[in-house]
């Protein structure tokens, strides 16, 4: 069975990403599986530089096909905030229930709706080419948290067509439906080659 890395220490992001490829006969391991313990600096300016910069970073050192994402979410009325900084919005280092607070304290002055959406850039990297795709969902921020499953502003995100946030969801809905699903799912013709 063929092996590669997913460049990524977040469990919640990789159990989602090998639920998603399941059915691929490939062995995808994590950066902590393969005890990676480096810092890998996100220095672009778009979800996709970032997840190109991790892609080729661990390729250059293990010289093995990679697997990378980069994703956030984007609130229109923070002029997409927080963007590239999701995971470090309220300093670095940053609990996720941190971020959450930061964000809705940066919100509670303005009007709702809270439009929003969750982006996600992967990236297939074998040394050659990088493969890019894009996945987006809609849906918007609400003022408290809501649901234990999930991740980063999952109780905060509630889906266009749900009531019920991605922290609420069960995770065959959510994955169906996720920025991450969409950007992986487009992802596979590639991987498979």
């Amino acid at each position: 069975m063929r092996k590669i890395i997913f460049a990524s220490k977040n469990e919640g992001k990789v159990k989602e990403v090998k639920d998603i490829l399941k059915d691929m006969k490939i062995n995808i391991v994590s950066l902590s599986d393969i005890d990676f313990n480096g810092d890998i600096i996100e220095s672009g300016s778009t979800f996709e530089d970032n997840a190109k910069i991790k892609a080729e970073e661990i390729f250059d050192k293990y010289k093995m096909p990679v697997i990378a994402d980069d994703s956030g979410l984007v609130v229109e009325i923070l002029n997409g905030e927080p963007g590239i900084f999701s995971a470090r919005y309220s300093g670095d280092p940053a609990t996720d229930e941190q971020n959450n607070y930061f964000l809705l304290d940066k919100l509670k002055s303005l009007p709702e709706p809270y439009k929003a959406k969750f982006v996600c850039a992967a990236v297939y990297y074998d040394g050659n080419e990088f493969q890019t795709s894009i996945g987006e969902v809609n849906g918007k921020i609400i003022s408290e948290l809501r649901g234990k499953r999930g991740f980063g502003y999952d109780p905060l995100f509630i889906p266009d067509g749900f009531n019920e946030t991605m922290g609420e969801l069960e995770d065959d809905i959510k994955y169906k439906i996720s920025h991450r699903y969409q950007a992986f799912i487009k992802l596979k013709n590639f991987i498979s080659n």
